[in-house]
């Protein structure tokens, strides 16, 4: 888990820009955080490739990424995870989904594994990747 009590930088969301439904969550975000508390970068954009090789992570973004990921400080979580921590950083109501927390992160990831594989069918694909506008980055 993240600190989310550091306001001073920020938390770097990376998405899938090419995926609608990546792209109406981050709209979604960008409405709600109301603090300015996150930035969003398309994985496959040059800013999202640099920061994945900061992160250490062993998501590609040459391979239709399948999952959001949230950076802050050094730190990365992804899938289930990360969404969670998302929605405790942006308080108020959605911190009820934090309960999800108490069930085991395998079938959180199972589930969202599930929607990521079937997200282009159910929600479709962008020919062009989304970036968000200057002040969301």
């Amino acid at each position: 888990m993240m600190k989310s009590a550091n306001s001073g930088s920020p938390y770097f969301i990376l998405f899938d820009g090419y995926c609608n439904l990546c792209n109406g969550f981050v709209q979604w975000l960008i409405r709600r955080d109301k603090a300015g508390r996150f930035r969003f970068l398309p994985l496959q954009s040059d800013e999202g490739i640099h920061l994945l090789k900061l992160s250490k992570t062993k998501i590609s973004p040459t391979h239709d990424p399948d999952t959001v990921i949230l950076f802050h400080n050094g730190t990365t979580l992804e899938r289930s995870e990360a969404v969670l921590e998302i929605f405790k950083i942006l308080g108020g109501i959605w911190r009820l989904m934090l309960p999800l927390r108490f069930l085991p992160a395998a079938w959180r990831d199972m589930l969202y594994n599930f929607v990521a594989r079937n997200r282009y069918h159910w929600f479709g694909r962008r020919d062009q990747c989304m970036i968000p506008d200057k002040e969301s980055l």
